[in-house]
């Protein structure tokens, strides 16, 4: 068909129209593309390739104090005309959980076919100034306190004084010196502490040590305030009320270390004070609370608010323990002596499974052995046995052999020395275990069948994975490998292990008549898990067999102790390798029950569990 001339005229012009849209369409896309690339960059905190070298360096400077906050950029739509665009910026920060969100608008502007941000520090944040730095101020308010369970402080702020060397207030000519004096007035490290002085600045003050109120004369000596730059700077710091006072199971607080910073993904910086250990590493967070958070614009002196969040209080963490019967417990250990082995007290109230008491002696040297020190149990184990041969059928008045000696597989295992003669032969359950007769349970382990030890040891509180809510552990009853191993595990030795804590709910078992999942935490009883729970006969035997302990075995010094009837059951386990006469180092260890009381005694190194335990439940037993 013939083309009209003004159709001819159109199809002419429309090949040079469309040059200029491609054109025009390039131009936009590339400003979109730019401003894109800025919000990449911005979500680096950075301008590197996106504006001009002054600009990305001082932006960075601006920057820097929010490094550590995650933030989101997202850009909106870009209004272009000829060489200049210009698009809103919406800025997204998370300081310290809380959002910081504002709007600014870049300006970006075309250069030899490049487009590039013509960046301002109120692109950044509005209204902030070219000579303005932001800073980040995060105030904790008090770290909660540990109570126990009527509400009363264990763990609170408490008078101390720091002691050290006021630089700016000596001679700089007698840093040195006064630093060594000041070291051997506190006893610390007197080189260690002078380099620390020397390499300190001018005006400041060297921490040498942290003295409890009222534990001066103790730590501080006298000639302290004569010395040129001493200086004592009260301060409050979170104490338990003793500095003994269940040091192990509730940690201590501290400035954050490296790692604790690197470990709490971003809720805790450097110079923030924590929890280091125990209780208060476990429940730092709750206890530490949440910062007050303050973002300012500053310049010199001058300070602007950008942004405000108030923080959360800590949350006290609240104890079963019984502050006097803590107390008490490390007392009764102290007297062991200064230079005593590794020695703990656990006490527990059979009704609730609470415990009260979890005490280390000195000999500890650091280490939680009332509630995660796994030992070999000894006699004490018995208990369990016990339960187990209750289970097979074995009455009290049963009879059973007890020979001074056994051979099992070839390795022949005796009573202890001195094991009465009156008790050896023909015996009864009852008997046997009053006077603590290894070989008459191993003589009857072919009643104990696979499982049963495991299984009657679940029923009275040992072993198991389990989270208690503290650093605990209730150690662990593992599948024999043989036959010697089983006769070995039935006096609780072979690769039997229990904590005082575990013996201690051992205890609490037998006198509650259930099993006791012993519990710390006020809001945070356990449950017990055991395949084959204690019935109330089986704990009554139980406490027929602990009784007779008393009342006619090995424990007869405990059968003055007044009010309710005393069980127990004493331990001596060996370990490690004997010397050069064949003989082996012993655990102590002692069980009883008293009224709402179970308490497990051990020492690491000792005589025997009447000998060495026994007198340290005795005086445990005659205060409460």
């Amino acid at each position: 068909m013939p083309i009209s001339p003004t159709r001819l005229a159109a199809v002419a012009i429309l090949p040079l129209l469309l040059p200029l849209a491609a054109c025009a369409d390039t131009r936009g896309d590339a400003a979109r593309a730019a401003a894109d690339d800025l919000v990449a960059a911005l979500q680096d905190r950075s301008l590197e390739g996106v504006a001009d070298a002054a600009a990305a360096e001082a932006f960075a400077a601006q920057a820097e104090p929010l490094a550590a906050y995650d933030v989101s950029v997202t850009a909106g739509e870009v209004e272009r005309e000829e060489a200049e665009a210009t698009v809103p910026l919406s800025w997204s920060w998370d300081v310290e959980g809380h959002a910081w969100e504002y709007e600014t608008v870049a300006t970006l502007v075309e250069e030899d076919g490049a487009w590039t941000a013509d960046w301002s520090s109120e692109t950044f944040v509005p209204g902030l100034a070219a000579d303005e730095q932001l800073s980040v101020t995060r105030s904790f308010g008090p770290r909660a306190d540990i109570v126990d369970a009527s509400g009363e402080p264990i763990v609170t702020e408490r008078a101390v004084g720091r002691y050290g060397l006021d630089k700016a207030n000596v001679d700089p000519t007698a840093v040195g010196e006064s630093a060594e004096r000041i070291a051997a007035a506190v006893g610390i490290d007197a080189a260690a502490y002078r380099a620390a002085a020397e390499g300190a600045g001018p005006q400041a003050f060297v921490e040498a040590i942290v003295v409890r109120e009222g534990e001066e004369d103790r730590y501080v000596s006298d000639d302290f305030s004569s010395i040129p730059g001493a200086l004592v700077v009260a301060d409050e710091i979170p104490l338990a009320p003793t500095r003994t006072f269940a040091r192990e199971l509730l940690g201590i607080v501290g400035q954050a270390t490296a790692e604790a910073v690197e470990a709490s993904d971003g809720a805790v910086r450097a110079g923030d004070e924590v929890g280091l250990s125990g209780l208060q590493l476990t429940y730092d967070a709750a206890l530490r609370g949440t910062p007050d958070v303050v973002v300012e614009a500053v310049a010199g002196e001058d300070r602007r608010e950008l942004a405000a969040w108030d923080g959360e209080d800590g949350t006290p963490l609240a104890l079963t323990l019984d502050q006097d019967m803590q107390i008490g417990a490390e007392e009764i250990l102290a007297g062991l002596g200064d230079d005593a082995p590794a020695s703990a007290m656990v006490a527990i109230r059979p009704s609730t499974g609470e415990v009260l008491a979890a005490a280390n002696g000195q000999g500890a040297e650091g280490m939680n052995v009332a509630t995660t020190g796994a030992y070999a149990p000894g006699s004490t184990f018995k208990l369990v046995t016990s339960l187990a041969l209750l289970r097979a059928g074995v009455g009290l008045d049963d009879v059973l052999s007890c020979p001074e000696s056994l051979t099992v597989d070839g390795y022949t295992f005796s009573n202890y020395d001195d094991y009465p003669a009156s008790a050896l032969g023909d015996v009864t359950f009852r008997t046997a275990i009053a006077h603590s007769c290894n070989t008459a349970l191993i003589g009857a382990r072919d009643r104990v069948d696979e499982g049963a030890l495991e299984s009657a040891a679940a029923a009275l509180g040992v072993g198991g994975e389990i989270d208690l809510g503290y650093p605990a552990s209730l150690g662990q009853v593992p599948a024999p490998e043989g036959e010697t191993e089983k006769a070995a595990d039935l006096i609780g030795q072979g690769r039997v292990l229990a904590t005082p804590l575990a013996m201690a709910a051992v205890a609490a078992s037998v006198q509650a008549g259930e099993t006791v999942v012993p519990h710390l935490l006020v809001e945070e009883a356990g449950t017990a898990d055991a395949d084959v729970p204690l019935t109330s006969d089986e704990a009554s035997s139980l406490q027929q067999l602990m009784r007779a302990v008393v009342t006619e075995g090995s424990a007869t010094f405990l059968a003055g102790i007044a009010g309710e009837p005393v069980g127990a059951k004493t331990g001596t386990a060996e370990y490690g390798e004997p010397d050069a006469d064949g003989a082996y180092a012993t655990h102590s260890w002692m069980v009883g029950t008293h009224g709402d009381l179970a308490v497990a005694v051990f020492v690491e190194d000792g005589v025997s569990g009447a000998e060495t335990a026994g007198p340290l439940l005795q005086a445990f037993f005659e205060r409460w």
